[in-house]
């Protein structure tokens, strides 16, 4: 038996990412990089070790190896410790008769047995897929002050986006009357963050029979959640008036990179008080030819800029040839722009090519354009528009 643990974390970071198209054919939505020099799961475990918990179990499926790689042993987050730390844990996969995980729920369910070594009081469930920083104990403390059984985080989207979320009703005091995952018609525009504080004897119990349920998803917001509520359970929402994107499209991708190059960013990345850890390999000073421009963007380590660069993120190892106009786009690491190239509103996947010459997007195209492989001709270009 291991140390007993008060409350114990456990991230879903399995999910295939579909509505990122090409960026997750060969990823896990998680592994996918954000900001310059991050990956979307840094800020989850971030949070986690901001927050003093000290046992996070990550649950991963749909294209691991670039995610286990580069999650190793939890070291940047703290996480590399004997006493709880960092545990990956992949569906357990008999010789005969062994299931990936069937949805969230049932991917807790797989892991009733690795939370139960801990003997937790509270199991906080948190998506690997979100950028936002929170500090999950002031949940957790109106999670024991109201006893509730299950805590919901949420906050206020836009109406034309709330199908995209679990919708949910509070009453007066903030108990959930209502929950609806992903409503066509949403009738609310309170959303949920897909952060869970549940107390761990009732989940478990709810767990155990949602998996006997054969008419079930296997979901929390499908099923787990719906169930809960009917039985009268105690739930309560717990409001969270900070930023929060969930980056699952590739529009909201592109947005909350542009997000941090606004004056007055909604979300610090140089926050010394609230740090996002990630793995840092070792990288030469940003080189700046000269006659090269840039403006309103955040260029990493390794770059090197012969072009212009207006108002856009620029990952490591990439180079801008001569004469080259970036404008509003994420250009992730390893990227090969050539000379005389122009980028508009795009987003260019690790590694890509850009041809010397090549034409991508344009000012009155308000789409965000995604390319993702080499290329020798502007008519080649492999092009993925977002369509809401």
């Amino acid at each position: 038996m291991m140390s007993k643990k008060r409350m114990v974390a456990m991230l879903l970071a399995g999910g295939e990412g579909k509505r990122l198209g090409v960026l997750t054919q060969e990823l896990a939505k998680p592994a996918v990089h954000f900001g310059g020099k991050y990956r979307i799961i840094d800020f989850t475990l971030s949070n986690c070790v901001h927050s003093g918990i000290d046992t996070v179990g990550v649950l991963t499926q749909y294209q691991p190896l670039v995610l286990n790689g580069y999650l190793g042993n939890g070291s940047p987050w703290g996480l590399d410790r004997r006493d709880g730390g960092m545990s990956i844990l992949p569906p357990y996969m008999k010789q005969k008769g062994g299931k990936w995980y069937k949805g969230t729920a049932n991917a807790i369910y797989q892991n009733i047995g690795f939370i139960e070594q801990y003997e937790p009081e509270f199991v906080l469930v948190i998506s690997g897929d979100h950028i936002y920083k929170m500090d999950y104990n002031r949940m957790l403390e109106q999670h024991e002050k109201r006893g509730a059984d299950v805590t919901i985080a949420c906050l206020r989207v836009d109406l034309k986006e709330a199908s995209r979320f679990g919708i949910m009703h509070v009453d007066d005091s903030g108990a959930i009357t209502s929950f609806v995952e992903k409503p066509k018609v949403p009738t609310s525009n309170l959303a949920s963050m897909g952060v869970y504080i549940f107390s761990w004897q009732a989940l478990k119990q709810y767990l155990i029979r949602d998996e006997a349920n054969e008419l079930s998803g296997n979901d929390f917001g499908k099923d787990v959640i719906p169930a809960m509520l009917d039985d009268g359970m105690k739930m309560d929402a717990y409001t969270f008036d900070g930023y929060w994107k969930d980056v699952g499209t590739l529009e909201s991708l592109w947005e909350a990179n542009m997000d941090l190059l606004a004056k007055t960013p909604s979300l610090n990345l140089n926050d010394y008080q609230w740090p996002i850890y990630s793995v840092q390999p070792n990288r030469p000073a940003q080189f700046m030819a000269a006659g090269a421009k840039i403006s309103n963007s955040l260029v990493t380590e390794g770059c090197i800029v012969e072009g212009t660069v207006v108002g856009s993120v620029l990952f490591c190892d990439v180079h801008v040839g001569p004469d080259s106009r970036i404008h509003n786009s994420v250009i992730m690491p390893g990227v090969r722009i050539g000379k005389g190239a122009s980028i508009y509103k795009a987003i260019v996947a690790e590694g890509t090519i850009i041809p010397d010459g090549a034409s991508i997007g344009s000012p009155e195209f308000s789409e965000v354009t995604v390319v993702n492989q080499s290329i020798s001709e502007v008519e080649q270009l492999c092009k993925q528009i977002f369509s809401a």
